[in-house]
């Protein structure tokens, strides 16, 4: 299943994770073992904050995903499931069709 994670650093703990390193080696580790399809980077309401897509081959992964943001940037995580275009026009029109019973 397609999800969007997103991941905001408290400020304290993003500055230290950049001074010591934890901060990218935790991003890329996630990055190399998950493989997201698309991953933005931004500043949200002033926290430095990440946005991933990717395939969450099964929701008992939740922990192993999201558990180092936890421990390594005392990050928030929100894990959404989360559609494509095609899964969208899927979706829809399989609403139509439940609509029209």
């Amino acid at each position: 299943m397609r999800v969007l994670m997103k991941a905001s650093f408290p400020v304290e703990a993003g500055n230290k994770g950049i001074k010591d390193g934890s901060l990218p080696k935790t991003i890329m580790d996630f990055v190399q073992k998950n493989k997201p399809e698309a991953a933005y980077f931004v500043s949200e309401n002033g926290l430095r904050t990440s946005y991933f897509f990717f395939d969450l081959k099964d929701v008992s992964d939740i922990p192993s995903v999201v558990e180092p943001f936890f421990m390594n940037l005392n990050a928030l995580v929100e894990v959404t499931p989360a559609m494509n275009v095609e899964d969208m026009r899927t979706g829809t029109a399989k609403a139509v069709r439940a609509s029209e019973k």
